[in-house]
């Protein structure tokens, strides 16, 4: 009987489980292939609705599950921090315990820190409790600037920031807050989702203008007070209500593994998610790929879902001694929340030789009832 580990059950790691299990055989009284996910947390939190959280689109309960119920026939969830990994030999120490597989697959996702102490000054609205408490302070909120904060460079949900600043705009203007109330947007990108092409940079950038957001591109935090943020072009700008992203690194784990490239992130293989171990496997926001144009791949809960599918199959097709044949190619499709019900198409395509050839529609009704639908096909489809 074969085992296949999975590290984390973020978005990736669920999607592998969940395929491998499917296609796997196993039934309430027969396993044929062992999986075993490990995952410190307790709770699976649906990232890409924390926006809506922010604004009481959403409420908390409505944005997590037990990871418990990914328990199946054959599939076990383990909870617990990971002390130790070693692709070499396909193990992994959990709770001073040693688990050996056949196949391993690296979902950890990113490690938050937070820096210049925001914490102290402002929410993590990337956390189910950030947002919470960002939506408690808005409820209250009469009038003055709302500053939603990029901390650094790498981060995961690209779009998020620029759904949060539409959506308080949006709710700004459904609750007549004061007219002296300014929603702001500070990162050291050069601008919008850069990744995805001057166009479509252009085209969010736009969007933001149009509904009155303040947009300060190249702006790197470099210190923060109660009311005040400096930045490392000596810049500074004044806020009442601060939401930001926190900064983003590769797991502790990972950067002392061997497994850990350059950047502390794991390099793999951009087409089959191999890494340089024979049988294991890296996914999703924990890895760094270069793109051709020289930024890397960014950190989008949609390609986690397509490298998953890909790698669920490919080591079904091993395990079944066929050769593997899908690869990822770089596509993803998604969703920009802009308010008043409607939401942004996007599509990307990133490994085309001759540059990121993306695509994104004008906000409508469809491009928001299907966000909302992915949200509900996800607890439905997972738990």
């Amino acid at each position: 009987m074969k085992t296949i580990l999975i590290l984390g059950a973020g978005t990736g790691g669920i999607i592998t489980a969940r395929e491998i299990s499917r296609y796997s055989g196993n039934e309430e009284d027969i396993t044929l292939v062992k999986i075993l996910v490990f995952e410190k947390e307790e709770k699976s939190v649906f990232s890409p609705s924390l926006p809506w959280l922010m604004v009481g689109d959403r409420k908390p309960k409505q944005l997590y599950e037990n990871i418990k119920k990914l328990n199946a026939a054959g599939l076990e969830v383990i909870n617990g921090e990971i002390e130790a990994v070693d692709p070499k030999n396909i193990s992994v120490k959990v709770n001073g315990k040693e688990y050996k597989g056949d196949y391993m697959v690296v979902s950890l996702g990113v490690e938050q820190v937070i820096d210049h102490n925001l914490d102290q000054f402002g929410y993590n609205f990337f956390t189910l409790e950030g947002a919470t408490q960002f939506n408690e302070k808005l409820e209250n909120f009469s009038d003055g600037k709302i500053a939603i904060l990029v901390s650094s460079l790498p981060f995961k949900s690209p779009a998020a920031p620029y759904e949060a600043a539409m959506l308080i705009e949006d709710y700004v203007r459904r609750h007549d807050l004061s007219k002296n109330t300014e929603v702001s947007i500070y990162t050291p990108e050069k601008g919008p989702m850069e990744f995805a092409g001057k166009e479509m940079s252009e085209e969010l950038q736009a969007l933001l203008k149009g509904k009155g957001i303040h947009y300060f591109p190249d702006h790197q935090v470099t210190s923060v007070t109660e009311n005040t943020l400096k930045f490392s072009n000596n810049a500074s700008y004044e806020y009442d209500l601060l939401a930001f992203t926190p900064t983003h690194r590769s797991p502790a784990v990972i950067r002392n593994s061997p497994l850990a490239g350059e950047s502390g992130w794991v390099d793999v293989n951009r087409n089959t998610m191999e890494t340089n171990f024979p049988d294991v496997y890296a996914i999703g926001d924990i890895t760094d790929i270069p793109l051709d144009t020289g930024i890397s791949l960014p950190k989008i809960g949609v390609f986690a879902r397509h490298q998953a599918e890909i790698v669920a199959h490919n080591i079904g097709r091993k395990m079944d001694h066929k050769v593997p044949d899908q690869t990822f190619t770089g596509e993803g499709e998604y969703f920009i929340e802009y308010g008043k019900g409607l939401a942004s198409q996007a599509e990307v395509h990133l490994y085309d030789p001759s540059g990121p050839d993306a695509k994104m529609k004008d906000p409508e009704h469809l491009g928001h009832w299907s966000k909302w639908w992915a949200e509900k096909y996800w607890f439905f489809k997972n738990f």
